[in-house]
């Protein structure tokens, strides 16, 4: 019971605590990249509507510019993909699917695994409509990515610079065309993020943290197996918190970044 009184309070107190609190002049940064991305997809489908997935994806970054003084040139291991996921399609046109990927990150410090290491759940709604050679998707997907390095404290509020778990959902609609007597399917979607869980001290309302476009062609080889070219473009936006604890203030640094992808995938399905 006491401890429930204590959350209570602190939850009272915290919104008057953060008001004592300055925040400095925001900050900005924007970055332009540009990246290489190859990957295996593996799907088993069984006649009850049944879905099993294995994937692998790997990226490495090619060019990236913060500013003009702060340039990088040539491939680098920035972060892998490895995803396990179940579907489920209980009727034509509407499927289910939930799954757990683990992310790997290149550019943190490889000596703890906390740093490198991140977790990822998610759980999707999938509608599909087939016209002639045609195809259309509208996908919601929940997300939640859990960190495992160190988070830091600000004591006098009693809150986290970041969280530990970040929500999303991500809204995707994509459109397909099966080339008639070909065996060449030409696609693109667009999608959507959007934070869950804004974290308080960067202002706690949500926001579209991301909008992806690609386009691509799968090409299929054999009857099980196939590969797809593509081109992505991702609009990146982040609100990065710093907390300075001896002047009692709180920068915010408005995060921009605007990424170019291609890449390759192998796909086998049975």
């Amino acid at each position: 019971m006491r401890r429930l009184v204590f959350c209570l309070l602190s939850l009272l107190f915290i919104p008057y605590s953060l008001y004592a609190w300055e925040y400095e002049s925001q900050d900005a940064t924007t970055t332009l990249s540009a990246q290489i991305r190859v990957g295996a997809d593996f799907n088993k489908k069984w006649h009850n509507g049944l879905r099993l997935g294995i994937s692998e994806e790997l990226r490495f970054p090619m060019y990236g510019v913060i500013s003009p003084a702060n340039t990088n040139f040539g491939p680098s291991f920035g972060r892998s993909y490895t995803t396990l996921s179940l579907g489920y399609r209980p009727i034509e046109y509407f499927k289910i699917d939930a799954g757990y990927s683990l992310k790997i990150l290149g550019n943190k410090d490889w000596t703890d695994v906390n740093e490198w290491m991140r977790h990822r759940v998610f759980f999707s709604l999938v509608g599909n409509y087939k016209y002639g050679n045609w195809s259309f998707s509208l996908r919601e997907r929940f997300l939640t990515e859990i960190r495992m390095d160190e988070i830091d404290l600000h004591t006098a509020t009693g809150l986290y610079e970041k969280n530990r778990a970040d929500w999303q959902l991500r809204s995707k609609v994509g459109v397909s065309y099966h080339v008639f007597g070909k065996p060449v399917k030409l696609y693109a979607w667009v999608e959507l993020i959007n934070t869950l869980n804004a974290n308080v001290l960067s202002g706690g309302k949500q926001y579209l943290t991301s909008v992806r476009a690609q386009v691509g062609v799968k090409w299929q080889l054999t009857a099980k197996s196939s590969l797809d070219f593509f081109y992505r473009f991702t609009y990146g936006y982040d609100k990065d918190v710093n907390v300075h604890a001896k002047k009692q203030t709180i920068t915010l640094t408005e995060e921009t970044d605007f990424q170019h992808a291609i890449g390759i995938t192998y796909c086998f399905d049975w």
